[in-house]
């Protein structure tokens, strides 16, 4: 059993957001007095926010009286999840190419242990100033480690979101494990890159910093979703505090309940019709019951039996009126006026999707797409604009799977610039060497 230092402790919450561009939730975030987690879900169509709820759901056993070494428990929980997701795959194949990243900081009475894999990132705001305390497995921050860019330019780099490490089922990829010491005063947020994506260190530092986690939370999810909010938008805080200090019966997570937010949250408990969302947690919350509303009046012309002669003046503006004459022809220049807008509007439309560019597979190749991806019946938005010698399967096996998926570029030159990027990772990963390293991110490279 270990053995624990109660002089600290720390407070948590867990905010989550579908941002501005998404209509589903991939990332997962969890938060508790022994557990903090995020996970954020890829593939798109093949179902990352499944991914990111089924390795939720196995990280979540660790939030338990720990029994032995923090780091082989974080460890061996991540090897649980990856485990879980190859058998979701097995059983649906029609899910193959989902992944998750996975952060989790494991608090064992003195210290956190910290497990990394994939882009999603930790930070530490101690005495004013911010530190990220996990590396990004994107091909980025290769490059950032080479020296061949600054950290500020990795920032704003095209391709900041090419992972190299991430839980997909089929690899046994290792996480980075650490022991984080902690001191009074830290606060430490767990995000999706759809919040790093979105605002710089400077920001996050000021936002962090807030009266308390909570207000922090919601004000880094605000201005996330201010920068563009492209992405889902997730975070879990914590503060250290002393064991002995008092509680804050304001905060979300006063209750020391634990939290569950995204995916992890929806796919587990569905929201029923009677329902809304409630508090920072995102669960859900039952209507007041029809018993406390004021009644109803006899008489549906009056909506207010106090004051029979009232009317609500939005059934005024919506009473039927007397037919006007033409009513029809009225109707017909209206449909023929939409129907010349539709035609010019779905003109520009269709221009405006052959000045876009993407990368994706075609015969087993990366190539370079003009168009647009999307199934439209009847109209084709997309075609080869080149093959390219790269073969997928001289790619790791995320790279592959974002290939197949398609990666958006923001023209031409930004095009040939994601194929010449994956033709660094091909290369490199073709050195026997490079990929015979333990939980090399050229797994699944042949």
């Amino acid at each position: 059993m270990v053995e624990t230092n109660p002089a600290l402790t720390y407070r948590y919450t867990a905010v989550t957001d579908v941002g501005r561009r998404r209509t589903v939730n991939q990332d997962s975030g969890y938060a508790s007095s022994r557990l903090l987690v995020i996970a954020d879900g890829m593939g798109g169509a093949a179902a990352g926010d499944l991914a990111s709820a089924e390795a939720m759901q196995v990280i979540q056993r660790l939030d338990a009286p720990l029994q032995g070494d923090a780091l082989q428990a974080l460890a061996g929980a991540v090897h649980r999840a990856n485990e879980r997701i190859a058998e979701v795959i097995e059983d649906d194949p029609s899910v193959n190419g989902m992944g998750t990243t996975l952060t989790a900081m494991l608090w064992y009475g003195e210290a956190f242990g910290l497990a990394h894999i994939g882009d999603s990132r930790g930070y530490r705001l101690r005495d004013g100033e911010l530190t990220q305390i996990t590396t990004d497995h994107t091909f980025v921050q290769e490059l950032v480690d080479q020296g061949q860019i600054s950290r500020e330019q990795a920032h704003h780099h095209p391709h900041r979101n090419l992972i190299m490490r991430v839980l997909v089922g089929g690899d046994d990829n290792e996480p980075d494990l650490e022991v984080i010491e902690p001191r009074v005063g830290d606060r430490y947020m767990l995000c999706s890159d759809g919040l790093s994506d979105m605002i710089d260190d400077p920001a996050i530092s000021e936002a962090l910093g807030a009266e308390n986690i909570d207000m922090a939370a919601v004000e880094l999810v605000r201005r996330a979703l201010e920068g563009g909010g492209s992405d889902n938008v997730t975070c879990v805080l914590a503060e250290v505090v002393p064991a002995d200090a008092p509680a804050d019966p304001n905060l979300a997570g006063a209750s020391e309940a634990p939290m569950l937010v995204g995916a992890a949250s929806e796919l587990a408990h569905p929201p029923s019709p009677d329902s809304d969302v409630g508090g920072a947690g995102g669960a859900g919350r039952r209507s007041d019951d029809t018993d406390e509303q004021p009644p109803v009046g006899d008489d549906p012309n009056d909506p207010d039996p106090n004051y029979p002669n009232s009317r609500d003046p939005e059934e005024l503006r919506y009473a039927p009126r007397a037919p006007r004459r033409f009513r029809w022809l009225f109707r017909l220049v209206v449909a023929v006026v939409i129907l010349g807008g539709l035609v010019v509007a779905g003109k520009f439309a269709y221009d405006w999707t052959q000045e876009q560019y993407f990368v994706s597979e075609s015969d087993g190749h990366v190539a370079i797409y003009r168009g647009v991806q999307a199934n439209l019946p009847m109209v084709e938005l997309e075609s080869v604009y080149e093959v390219t010698e790269i073969e997928l399967t001289s790619l790791p096996t995320f790279a592959q799977n974002q290939v197949r998926d398609g990666i958006e570029s923001r023209d031409l030159s930004d095009a040939f610039s994601d194929v010449q990027s994956l033709r660094d990772i091909a290369e490199k990963c073709a050195d026997p060497k490079q990929a015979a390293k333990p939980g090399s991110e050229c797994q699944g490279a042949s």
